[in-house]
């Protein structure tokens, strides 16, 4: 099959079209050309893509040079996102979501929200479309905002972060990339059209992701918590310092209000429909640990 993959380039996106690759597929990917490129494969960083990835430069916001990338395309899979939590435009969010709403802890919660709804409408009225849904990924990869697990460990590791984020209430879906990246494919090939499918996994804190990170490695867990109260008010500042600088920061307020709340979900529905098979939270973290040391991102 020939496959087009919107945000094919990020984290989540190229972990997709090297699969894609793999199996055979004809794979085309969609992604923005960089501030400074000059056209052909020198825009794409080095070694991200296979070198049968066929190269589509534009953007989701111009629908002709969407319209040239989807062409003879057999299937597409949309998954381009402003995934921070806080930018200083929000129309941003608007631009790639398509959403203006109520009250959300994020801008992009609530650019998911009407995407989804726009999905939903247009599989009524007959375009075949299937929904899926990830968890909090974590796993080796490319590290952007949606690789957060990655991120926060490296702050950890190296010193930076060296209390536990809250205090354990909050509860996030962890799911490895690739296990998501194999639950997309399985919604190609078995899901039902219209409907949706979560590709989540083990349902537990922040708190217990270092604590198993600490018994993974052999090193000892943080001696206290940093409250979530705290680290709102760092969030604030960041984003003022961010204003200024113009560099994007780690800590956003709305990224703190996102652990307020919980986030548990189960993927059964996946599992007997996609034969979605998450593997165990100590198994992915593990080996996210040692790619993150291999690549001297990390040491213990």
């Amino acid at each position: 099959m020939r496959i087009a993959v919107t945000g094919a380039t990020g984290y989540l996106g190229s972990r997709l079209c090297g699969a894609l690759a793999d199996a055979g597929h004809a794979v085309r990917a969609f992604a923005l050309r960089s501030a400074g490129g000059g056209g052909g494969g020198g825009d794409v960083e080095a070694g991200l893509l296979p070198a049968s990835v066929e190269l589509a430069y534009g953007d989701v916001a111009d629908v002709e040079s969407l319209a040239a990338a989807f062409d003879r395309c057999d299937a597409v899979f949309h998954v381009a996102a402003a995934v921070e939590a806080w930018l200083p435009d929000p129309s941003i969010f608007i631009t790639v979501r398509m959403h203006q709403g109520k009250t959300f802890c994020t801008e992009y919660e609530k650019s998911k929200v009407l995407a989804d709804q726009i999905a939903l409408q247009a599989a009524a009225e007959g375009m075949p479309i299937t929904i899926v849904y990830p968890g909090f990924m974590y796993g080796p990869g490319k590290l952007t905002a949606g690789n957060l697990v990655s991120r926060i460990l490296i702050e950890r590791f190296n010193g930076r972060l060296p209390g536990y984020v809250g205090h354990g209430h909050d509860r996030e879906s962890f799911c490895h990339v690739d296990d998501v990246v194999a639950g997309h494919v399985a919604a190609m090939e078995k899901g039902r059209e219209g409907e949706r499918y979560l590709l989540t996994g083990e349902n537990t804190s922040l708190v217990q992701i270092f604590d198993m990170a600490s018994r993974i490695t052999n090193t000892k867990a943080p001696r206290f918590h940093v409250p979530l109260w705290l680290l709102e008010i760092y969030g604030w500042i960041s984003v003022l310092v961010s204003r200024i600088t113009g560099k994007l920061p780690f800590i956003s307020y709305p990224a703190v209000r996102v652990l307020r709340h919980q986030w548990a979900y189960s993927c059964e529905k996946a599992k007997k429909e996609l034969g979605y098979s998450p593997r165990s939270l100590t198994e992915g973290l593990s080996e996210t640990l040692l790619w993150l040391k291999d690549s001297e991102m990390i040491r213990f």
